[in-house]
């Protein structure tokens, strides 16, 4: 069975890059472009892995970070923004702070072959 992969993104040509780019890593992708598509699908997925973009119109990425928090999320989050370095670090802490397994950051404009090695890097097991 694939792994199952959710994203959050407004923009559905991001979207749809990142969806090829998880198929071409092994997972099937669930893009969602608002948040209570996003919520809903992941309580119904609990999927894999999770990347949430920062900037969107209805509700931010921090906020977002807090449900998954209140869900008890378990997959590895992946931050995927435009923002500033400063600000995706922010963000990488403070869900780690709400007891959330962070991988990455990813910056936009994002590289197929930076995502895909992402991915990769997320089946293996932790040296813990």
């Amino acid at each position: 069975m694939l792994r199952q992969l959710l994203l959050i993104d407004d923009e559905p040509a991001f979207g749809r890059f990142i969806a090829h780019a998880a198929e071409v890593g092994g997972y099937s992708a669930h893009i969602t472009l608002s948040p209570e598509p996003f919520m809903q699908k992941y309580r119904e997925l609990r999927p894999d892995a999770v990347a949430v973009d920062l900037a969107m119109p209805q509700m931010d990425g921090v906020e977002l970070l807090r449900f998954l928090a209140e869900e008890n999320c378990a997959a590895p989050v992946i931050i995927v923004s435009g923002f500033d370095r400063r600000v995706l670090e922010s963000s990488m802490r403070l869900g780690t702070a709400l007891g959330l397994n962070m991988v990455g950051p990813v910056e936009k404009p994002v590289r197929l072959q930076d995502f895909l090695d992402l991915l990769g890097s997320l089946e293996r097991p932790s040296a813990a």
